[in-house]
């Protein structure tokens, strides 16, 4: 191994493209820059494929976990690691590990408990856990009694297209003399979308200079339109709808808010800071990682009136605002770049390898 570059096999098996697929390609990115073999393991013809064929890496696509599966068992061997990033295919790399014998690296991104004898035997069976937060770290090391060390997300900026953003909001028919706070959640229960509804009530009961804009789609959506509607929160609360590229609506938020009761880590504020929009959230999971230490406004889940009061706070003091963003965005760009974080990867890679 010496006198070749460190093998890696990425794998991530989902079929849609959230934020744990976005890490993956920029996974996939940092260890190509490096100058790492690496390799991506995922389903035939979904976005994580395209995009990583896009970005010149050799792509590996099954229709089925199957196919993926038998992959493993007879290619496995050729590997120094295999890093998953999604649970479900860990299972997958345990199952084949008596036939390629590789270190398997599995990243945890949901800040939820596990359960169950057949987890924890997972647990004990991969090499290493990572936790993106300090919130996953102890609850992975809390379960498994193993000591997990903790790797970040990373965050590439890119050039905002304000005209089209701007351009969204027409179509919206949003008044341009309004504030505009935003959000990129999906609509479903671990974001809360119906404690941020109970914000923005209350903060339209204080001032009426904004609107606020909710970017995604759930299957929490028809709830908080009803919500809107009893509280005729009409001209205040525009749900918005799925939008791809949605990180050009960063060009023309004046706040980013998030609601949410249990985040991973929270890679949509990564975003707001990088874009220097002022942000305020809950204090959910891996949350507390990004937005303290003076990087936002944060309170606990489900304050509803601690959100508006944080939200009004900031639209009040263009000072507070820029103090804010300016710890936020020196923070996203020195501990979240991609050259930071798969220095830390390949260090843990190193550690695992010499215990061969």
């Amino acid at each position: 191994m010496a006198n070749r570059p460190l093998r890696v096999l990425e794998m991530n098996f989902e079929r849609g493209w959230r934020g744990g697929e976005r890490q993956t390609l920029y996974t996939l990115q940092g260890f190509q820059k490096a100058e790492l073999d690496v390799r991506m393991l995922c389903r035939k013809d979904f976005p994580m494929a395209e995009k990583a064929a896009a970005e010149g890496v050799r792509v590996y696509g099954f229709k089925s976990v199957f196919g993926a599966l038998f992959y493993l068992i007879f290619n496995g061997h050729k590997y120094d690691i295999l890093h998953t990033q999604t649970s479900h295919f860990l299972t997958y790399c345990i199952l084949s590990k008596p036939f390629h014998r590789a270190k398997i690296v599995f990243t945890r991104r949901v800040d939820f408990v596990p359960k169950g004898r057949m987890t924890l035997l997972k647990y004990k069976l991969t090499d290493k856990v990572v936790a993106i937060s300090s919130a996953i770290k102890k609850i992975v090391e809390n379960f498994s009694g193993k000591d997990v060390p903790l790797i970040s997300s990373a965050i590439v900026g890119k050039t905002l297209n304000k005209e089209r953003a701007v351009k969204i909001l027409e179509e919206h028919q949003v008044p341009r003399d309004k504030k505009i706070i935003g959000t990129t959640a999906a609509l479903v229960q671990h974001k809360d979308p119906l404690t941020m509804v109970e914000a923005i009530r209350q903060l339209a009961a204080t001032r009426q200079d904004f609107v606020f804009l909710h970017f995604g789609k759930g299957n929490l959506e028809e709830a908080v339109r009803q919500k809107i509607a009893e509280y005729q929160l009409e001209p205040y609360y525009r749900l918005m709808g799925f939008y791809s590229e949605v990180e050009d609506v960063f060009s023309v938020l004046d706040i980013f808010a998030m609601s949410s009761e249990e985040e991973g880590l929270g890679s949509s504020v990564l975003d707001a800071f990088l874009y220097k929009v002022p942000t305020v959230s809950t204090n959910a999971g891996g949350l507390i990682d990004l937005v303290g230490e003076g990087r936002g406004i944060m309170c606990n889940v489900r304050e509803a009136g601690k959100l508006a009061e944080g939200m009004h706070a900031l639209l009040e003091s263009p000072a507070l605002r820029a103090e804010l963003t300016e710890k936020a965005h020196h923070y996203a760009v020195t501990q979240h770049n991609i050259d930071y974080i798969t220095s830390q990867y390949l260090q843990l890679f190193k550690t695992l390898l010499s215990s061969r």
